[in-house]
């Protein structure tokens, strides 16, 4: 059976999510929330900005609303960052529980909408958008997340890959031979 643009288009978002989840898998509260960039960027911080990006573009984009919207950081609120971090009454599970709760309730909009669906985009200036173009952007921007999240991990345990067991990462190559040979030719343009 050949999948629909619908189904090929969900499948793409649910892949980013599971690799974004899987990226804090096994590690402690405090690998996951740690700064691990000069801008602060983080495992946990990751995954809550993806949550609240999806609320967002599959939430009041099309007239829909998180019904217990004292869980998401306010729009408008004094720190531009507090989507990026878990703060001090925050936990990794209970960031994961949202998310997974944010991931049910996106899908209902898009269950629910034709692709040609038409939307506002508030902080766009109100631009009209369909569920199509909003599918690709998050899909987009998750994958880019997925990606920081990627490197994120493997600085910390040395975890790489697609998902847990498709690790689409040669398990035969002496990394650090390939390292040492990346950087000695990287010092001659010294």
């Amino acid at each position: 059976m050949v999948a629909t643009p619908k189904d090929v288009l969900t499948g793409y978002l649910q892949g980013a999510r599971d690799v974004l989840l899987w990226k804090l898998a096994g590690l402690s509260e405090r690998d996951v929330r740690l700064p691990r960039t000069p801008t602060g960027t983080n495992l946990l911080g990751i995954v809550k900005h993806a949550l609240h990006t999806e609320a967002l573009y599959f939430g009041p984009t099309f007239g829909r609303d998180w019904p217990t919207p004292d869980e998401l950081v306010p729009p408008d609120g004094p720190d531009p960052q507090a989507d990026w971090y878990a703060t001090e009454s925050e936990t990794a599970a209970g960031i994961v529980d949202l998310y997974r709760r944010v991931w049910a309730f996106a899908d209902r909009t898009i269950d629910d909408l034709p692709l040609d669906a038409v939307g506002h985009v508030a902080h766009w200036g109100g631009e009209q958008v369909t569920l199509h173009q909003i599918l690709v952007h998050v899909i987009v921007d998750l994958q880019r997340h997925a990606g920081h999240a990627d490197i994120l991990r493997e600085r910390i345990d040395g975890a790489v890959g697609l998902l847990p067991g498709r690790g689409n990462v040669s398990d035969t190559t002496d990394w650090p031979a390939y390292t040492r040979r990346l950087t000695a030719i990287a010092d001659r343009f010294a």
